[in-house]
């Protein structure tokens, strides 16, 4: 047999083992006769029911309709009421009688659905009020507003009111400390209006805010109609308006304030002309420095050189003067009391972001008054000025002298902020109580430095609250002049004089107090505000109370 023969029986038996009838080893043998059962024609789902088991089927699906469709057991008579607490919704009213920073700061704390509907004070056009041209005349009188140095909070509550008198209510202002914006939003489905104004240059004039406060005031009374273009006629002549007094007249300000606040320390005659010498050349060469365009920073560094100049020279050519209270006198005038009481007020009103940048504000402008100090104090002391920190514990008590000047110090420091006539003499007497207060807390009762600046920084408050809501017009004029007494310019002084004197840890403790101070002057002044607001009528009292300021409650 030959070998390709022995191939092909092989390859017959390999294609037998694979015969289609044997598929498996679990095939039926043959003879075996068992029913086979028949093959389902397709396979089912798991969940299909049993045969067997009778199941009523489902009544016939009704057509789809429409999302918005009541359903089947709707009815109006007996359903609930949709979008309404368990205690009901609040009626608020708002007391015509009352200024309108309490009203709208009322409504600003308020969620938009509960604010009440607003009473249209402006005659609007024939087709209605211009939304864009109402928005940009918001952003024009609160970038005045901020930029005069008002609180945000009250710069909020000034664009709200003037939104409102034009009838739009669903607006919301938002106020940072270079950006102002607003929104306005027609109804839940149209598309919101929004527009905002960048606030580039600030300056010091409140007679320009008292103006702006007017204005406001007037858009806001029912009895008075003043048209868009009124309005923005208005505003225009209020931007270019000159400021009251003249530039002598600040200078000469300046210099006294100097003065008033050497003799505050301890200083007599020579050293009241030489404070006010010593600032009035500081202002001067500020004011050419503002000129070259140079950042406040510098202007501030400068400024802080003649008064620290002109105590060291007095040092050195041996005068018997108390030096100490001469570069004191000159520090006075230079602290930036009114930016840090915005910017603690802001805090705790919680405008966090404005808070912030105004205090790093601050502390810019200290650090270039604590550069120009540090650097005349480190030239005398290497040329032998005996200047002695041990002199801030020898203050003489002059009672009748010191409130005379803290009187001249609130007058001037009113003079500097452009304040208008008609306010200065209430500040004045405003800034005479808080050092009465002060001197009598501390010197006659021994109390703390910083408790004593706080309660006499609250009554500053307080009053200027209570004047602002007789007048209608901001509380800034009546508050930021009066605090002028109760900066902590001494403290400042000695701690910068023990740091040139290579006394770090005294320097340090000094300037720590001086914060301190600083602090409890802002903290008290927000305080008196608002315990003026807690105890007098308010809008809203019908829904329990005024709402409270702060965004969160701590979690």
């Amino acid at each position: 047999m030959t070998e390709a023969e022995d191939r092909k029986p092989q390859s017959d038996e390999a294609r037998g083992t694979f015969d289609p009838e044997v598929t498996s080893e679990f095939a039926i043998p043959d003879g075996l006769d068992l029913a086979r059962a028949p093959a389902e024609p397709e396979t089912t789902s798991e969940f299909a029911l049993p045969d067997g088991l009778d199941v009523p089927s489902p009544p016939a699906a009704e057509p789809e309709g429409s999302a918005f469709s009541p359903p089947r057991t709707y009815s109006s008579r007996s359903a609930p009421a949709a979008f309404t607490p368990a205690s009901g919704i609040p009626v608020v009213r708002l007391t015509k009688d009352l200024p309108w920073q309490d009203r709208m700061r009322t409504m600003l704390r308020m969620p938009v659905a509960e604010r009440p509907a607003p009473e249209l004070v402006q005659k609007p056009e024939e087709e209605g009020p211009a939304v864009p041209r109402v928005l940009d005349l918001t952003l024009r009188i609160g970038e005045l507003l901020l930029a005069g140095g008002e609180g945000a909070e009250d710069v909020e509550a000034a664009m709200f009111a003037v939104c409102r008198s034009y009838g739009l209510d669903r607006c919301e202002p938002t106020v940072t400390f270079t950006l102002l914006s607003i929104s306005y939003q027609p109804s839940l489905v149209d598309d919101p209006v929004s527009a905002s104004r960048t606030v580039r240059r600030r300056g010091t004039d409140y007679t320009r805010l008292a103006a702006v406060y007017q204005l406001v005031d007037d858009l806001s009374d029912p009895e008075t109609h003043i048209s868009l273009e009124e309005a923005y006629r208005r505003l225009a002549e209020i931007r270019r308006n000159r400021h009251p007094y003249p530039t002598w007249v600040l200078t000469s300000a300046s210099g006294l304030l100097a003065g008033a606040a050497s003799v505050l320390v301890g200083g007599d005659l020579i050293v009241f002309v030489a404070a006010a010498l010593g600032a009035m050349l500081g202002d001067r060469l500020a004011w050419l420095c503002a000129g070259r365009g140079l950042p406040e920073f510098y202007q501030f560094t400068v400024a802080a050189m003649p008064p620290a100049a002109m105590g060291v020279a007095l040092t050195l050519l041996h005068v018997d003067v108390k030096a100490s209270a001469v570069i004191t006198g000159g520090l006075f005038a230079l602290l930036p009391g009114r930016a840090l009481v915005a910017g603690v007020q802001d805090g705790l009103t919680g405008f966090y972001i404005t808070a912030a940048a105004r205090l790093l504000e601050v502390m810019y402008f200290f650090v270039g008054i604590v550069v120009g100090v540090l650097v005349v104090l480190y030239f005398g002391v290497q040329l032998g000025a005996q200047l002695n920190p041990d002199a801030a514990l020898y203050i003489a008590e002059r009672p009748l002298l010191q409130i005379a000047a803290s009187m001249l110090l609130s007058l001037t420091f009113a003079v500097l902020l452009q304040q208008e006539r008609s306010t200065v003499v209430a500040v004045t007497l405003n800034g005479g109580v808080a050092w009465i207060v002060y001197g009598a807390m501390h010197y006659a009762g021994n109390i703390s430095p910083v408790a004593s600046t706080a309660a006499a920084a609250g009554l500053v408050g307080l009053f200027g609250q209570l004047l602002s809501r007789y007048r209608y017009a901001s509380a800034l004029p009546y508050t930021t002049a009066a605090i002028g007494p109760l900066l902590p310019g001494s403290a400042t002084y000695f701690g910068l004089l023990s740091i040139a004197g290579n006394d770090v840890d005294s320097g340090l403790g000094s300037l720590t107090k001086a914060a301190a101070l600083a602090m409890a002057i802002a903290i008290g002044v927000n305080l008196g505000s608002e315990i003026s607001r807690l105890f007098l009528r308010l809008p809203g009292a019908a829904t329990g109370g005024r709402r409270a300021a702060k965004r969160t409650r701590g979690f």
